[in-house]
């Protein structure tokens, strides 16, 4: 057994290592991978009234876990009734000027998005990172005019940085058109993404629908439902 107890904790520190380092996207698949390794060391090298100390705070720490990710996987659909005058996409990674993999899964549903309503209004938003040769609404205005999407129904916001910013400087581009975006407004984003998207956007104010996109392969998607139960966490404890 004391072999198997060094092997096993091997197995998953490669793991980790392999998530973090070989791919990209997987950081916390490869967190949980040495946690996993080294509660197998603790329950194998530690003395018994320890490992029980160690068995109820990891409980602890699974069932905090579980208040904040329940709420992020039964928000990661579509809303019934979702046809709204306005439909803001909120950005992901651009590669050069084409959209990423998940970029295009945002792209492809609001593109069906655009035209099941063919009344609304899009908001494409998303600034340009460091390594992105245009913004992120700049390319997705791009893609959805290339799919035959009439430019004159597409506005962007081009300036943020962060979901919040995408969600105030989108909120304020409609104000400045003389509409309210409270109750008017569809969120569109990765299923995993729309809880905190949806909370954001009640605190600044603005009653919202959510339109999921495809969150991607399923070993990403676990990575990124893991990532949005802390960011929720960060959310509820600093507001952003």
């Amino acid at each position: 057994m004391t072999g198997l107890f060094i092997l096993l904790p091997l197995f998953f520190l490669l793991l980790a290592v392999f998530l973090r380092f070989a791919l990209k996207g997987y950081s916390y698949l490869a967190h949980l991978s040495v946690l996993i390794a080294e509660l197998i060391l603790l329950h194998a090298f530690l003395p018994a009234g320890l490992w029980r100390i160690v068995q109820i705070l990891t409980a602890a720490g699974i069932l905090l876990f579980l208040i904040f990710e329940i709420p992020v996987l039964l928000a990661a659909r579509t809303d019934p009734d979702s046809g709204r005058k306005y439909l803001v996409v909120l950005g992901a990674e651009v590669v050069g000027t084409r959209p990423s993999r998940s970029l295009n899964y945002r792209l492809n549903a609001a593109q069906a998005y655009l035209e099941r309503y063919p009344e609304s209004l899009c908001v494409v938003s998303g600034g340009k990172g460091e390594k992105e040769e245009i913004s992120e609404a700049e390319c997705m205005f791009r893609v959805l005019t290339e799919r035959g999407i009439a430019a004159e129904r597409i506005l962007r916001e081009d300036r943020s940085t962060s979901t919040m910013e995408n969600l105030s400087l989108s909120f304020a581009l409609i104000r400045s058109r003389g509409d309210d975006p409270d109750g008017n407004t569809a969120l569109l984003s990765a299923s995993y993404h729309l809880c905190r998207a949806k909370r954001m956007a009640r605190s600044l104010g603005v009653r919202s629908i959510c339109v999921a996109a495809h969150p991607g392969n399923p070993f990403l998607a676990a990575n990124f439902f893991i990532r949005e139960a802390f960011g929720m966490m960060h959310l509820m404890l600093f507001g952003k």
